[in-house]
């Protein structure tokens, strides 16, 4: 084989090495979304009130069903109210917990909060998801995050615990608890709106530029292969 060649076939190989790797980290990006259970929406106001979490759990195994789902509401910040929206197919338990520390309000003190929502007489079929959602009176006021510590339990007895609360500055844990991130209260926020539209500009054009980039990098590779080609066949006699 000549060098003009082989080098055609290494520039061939580098541009689809490169668009492999491309795709590779969007579809590892994309998978990591739905690996384990995530409550929806992310973020919520500090003290926001009368709203919706919705927990997503979808079926990792390919031979079993998911036939119970436990989410353990957090009793160091508790949420003083929260109603379970019927899910067909399934039947809901509610567990509530006396507090440690009672939550005064308008209506009165409140000494007892949800700890615990069980979901059970259910299946989620493997490739499949299936959203748990509940309405809240109020969000407490005194976190930023609150951590919903999650047990899923497949048909074959497997279960997983997805209770590993993420760190700031750490890599993702193997079994990552749903994570609610609250916000700065909307008076608090109204100083600071004027940098979101900058900040969400910013995001954007980083995710342009490495598109951009994958897609230049293709282009050189071809590019050469090209020229090596046009090379060879002006070489010949």
């Amino acid at each position: 084989m000549s060098p003009t060649h082989t080098t055609l076939r290494r520039a061939l190989r580098r541009t689809t090495l490169v668009t492999t790797l491309a795709a590779a980290g969007l579809l590892t990006a994309a998978g990591s979304a739905f690996a384990h259970v995530t409550v929806h929406p992310g973020s919520y106001p500090k003290g926001a009130g009368d709203g919706t979490l919705t927990f997503r759990v979808p079926n990792e195994e390919n031979n079993a069903g998911t036939t119970e789902v436990q989410v353990f509401l957090p009793t160091d910040h508790p949420i003083p109210s929260v109603l379970v929206t019927p899910e067909p197919g399934w039947t809901a338990q509610v567990k509530t917990t006396r507090l440690k520390n009672p939550i005064k309000t308008d209506d009165g003190t409140i000494n007892e909060a949800v700890s615990q929502i069980t979901w059970t007489k259910g299946r989620i079929q493997p490739g499949q998801y299936q959203d748990f959602s509940v309405a809240f009176g109020q969000l407490p006021g005194d976190a930023d995050q609150l951590a919903f510590k999650t047990l899923q339990t497949y048909s074959d007895g497997k279960v997983v615990r997805w209770i590993e609360e993420p760190k700031a500055g750490q890599a993702e844990p193997e079994n990552p608890a749903p994570v609610l991130h609250l916000t700065k209260a909307a008076d608090e926020a109204a100083t600071s709106a004027s940098a979101a539209p900058k900040a969400a500009a910013a995001g954007d054009s980083t995710t342009r530029g490495l598109g951009i980039a994958g897609l230049i990098a293709g282009v050189l590779g071809i590019g050469t292969a090209a020229v090596a080609l046009h090379r060879s066949r002006s070489a010949r006699p």
